[in-house]
């Protein structure tokens, strides 16, 4: 595995592990569709959660939530279209998409910064 992909991983593993303490359960990981990938899918109460990851080392790129452009936002909302139509069992009021942004220092523990409804 290269290490971006490690890094990315990490990441992933981290939010799963932030919304969970927040009382989601996460539905689904890393769902391939036409097109991409959702990097997590939570239910949020009786609301159902598409969560974009962005993890980065450092912010010399910028800070990692920058990376969700307006083009990836209308990916994840046709993927999002896609998950509902191959899980038409599971049940939720309403759709919204966050974007978790993890940033991993040289030292320390990982900051997390968690933006809700983003699209």
């Amino acid at each position: 595995m290269r290490a971006k992909d490690a890094v990315g991983r990490y990441g992933e593993k981290v939010a799963a592990r932030h919304v969970e303490g927040r009382g989601w359960r996460v539905v689904d990981r890393n769902w391939r569709g036409p097109g991409g990938e959702l990097d997590l899918v939570a239910l949020d109460g009786d609301v159902l959660v598409v969560v974009e990851v962005k993890t980065r080392r450092g912010l010399g790129f910028g800070h990692p939530a920058e990376a969700v452009t307006p083009v990836k936002l209308a990916r994840l909302r046709r993927l999002a279209a896609g998950w509902l139509t191959a899980h038409p069992d599971v049940r939720y009021r309403s759709v919204r998409i966050d974007v978790v942004a993890v940033q991993l220092p040289r030292a320390g523990a990982a900051r997390i910064e968690h933006l809700e409804d983003v699209a």
